[in-house]
């Protein structure tokens, strides 16, 4: 693709990923991304607002064709997806300086070999006149390493907000067209790697609305033209008040597990409780991600392996304690032969959930009557507990 004009002298020069389907080998990108760098030119300087990834860098040399000189290149995050191509562009422009924040000069000289006596540290809150164009660098640390910094354009009253407000979206739209595409892609972006740090963003929200933002330009999917829709969201998403949901998580190796969730998930929904239910053995798992964002309970449920839980319900207890979402509740439903050490096994595993554990129901062997009514009963209780979120 060619420079896309977002304003006079700001252009989009970016280039899109479609067929990356994974992350850091660890996060699914079910619809691609895109590695946004952005290119401001002044009367008297032109700027370099991140680079892309390193397997994109021909999109980008090509995007920087027919620009003779670039004088600044803004690193506001270390990270390979947007600095891994900074040592080949200052290749290409020897003369360039490198602008980051303190802590992202380190990283960048560690991570990226950049030599020490091209990056020039901004401070938080100065200035930079490129000549009729004025960027003003603003600290935002944990959205989401801790060196990261955004951009505002005074002039143009745009937010380049690195990876704050970011989705993992492949498209053609410079802009945000479809509004439910991008919710659910910005908001999988933030369950997956913003929600640990929610309470420090919320402080970064406020800070970044001091300034009046007519666009916010993210370094992955489309620019936000009415910046309202994002940032409401994530003003939602970091609140304290969770939802009237559960997410339960499982796996089944014989039916008996698979038997008490299908009963659980209706004895919740009569109660007026919303239940996001995934099989473990077949889920993906940003989906959990995005359902941890506003729940207020997670059930997990789990069969015995050799006295503990199944290793694949491990994996999303490890991944909730990481993420460290706003759950209120947690308990735990599952089946065994002849002995279980699940219940001890599991809550081991989450120690950084703040949560009310409630009663667990575990049975031998396939569920009866009297398991039933205990899960009835753990029901009772996540209803009575949800009241001030219905």
């Amino acid at each position: 693709m060619k420079p896309r004009k977002i304003k006079d002298g700001v252009h989009w020069v970016g280039a899109i990923d479609w067929d990356r389907r994974l992350f850091d080998s660890l996060i699914p990108l079910p619809d691609g991304t895109s590695y946004n760098a952005y290119l401001i030119v002044g009367r008297e300087n032109t700027a370099l607002l991140d680079t892309v990834d390193p397997s994109m860098l021909h999109i980008l040399q090509s995007q920087l064709r027919d620009v003779q000189k670039i004088d600044y290149i803004v690193a506001h995050h270390a990270e390979q997806d947007h600095s891994g191509s900074l040592p080949a562009v200052l290749e290409l422009y020897p003369s360039a300086v490198v602008l980051a924040s303190e802590k992202a000069k380190g990283m960048l000289v560690d991570l990226l070999n950049i030599p020490e006596e091209r990056i020039t540290v901004m401070k938080d809150g100065e200035t930079l006149s490129l000549g009729g164009k004025t960027l003003r660098f603003i600290y935002t640390p944990w959205v989401h390493w801790p060196e990261t910094m955004v951009s505002y354009l005074q002039e143009d009253r745009i937010l380049f907000s690195c990876d704050f407000f970011g989705s993992h979206l492949a498209t053609t739209d410079l802009y945000v067209t479809d509004r439910a595409r991008v919710y659910e892609a910005a908001k999988r972006y933030y369950a997956e790697i913003m929600m640990p740090f929610r309470r420090i963003i919320q402080k970064n929200l406020d800070k970044v609305q001091e300034n009046s933002i007519d666009l916010i330009a993210p370094s992955h999917g489309p620019v936000y033209d009415d910046p309202a829709f994002i940032i409401d969201a994530y003003s939602d998403w970091v609140s304290e008040t969770p939802r009237n949901e559960v997410v339960l998580p499982y796996i089944s190796m014989h039916g008996s597990t698979s038997a008490m969730v299908d009963y659980l998930v209706g004895a919740l929904a009569e109660r007026g409780v919303r239940v996001h239910r995934f099989d473990l053995a077949v889920t993906d798992l940003g989906k959990l991600a995005m359902s941890l964002v506003d729940a207020a309970t997670i059930i997990i449920g789990t069969p015995t392996v050799h006295l503990g839980a199944h290793p694949g319900v491990f994996y999303a207890a490890y991944l909730a304690n990481l993420l460290r979402p706003k759950l209120r509740y947690a308990s735990i439903v599952g089946s065994f032969g002849w002995n279980s050490k699940a219940i001890e096994q599991i809550s081991g595993l989450i120690p950084n959930l703040k949560v009310e554990v409630l009663d667990p129901v575990l049975c031998r062997g396939y569920p009866r009557e009297e398991d039933f009514g205990k899960l009835d009963s753990l029901a009772d209780a996540v209803a009575r507990k949800h009241i001030e979120f219905a």
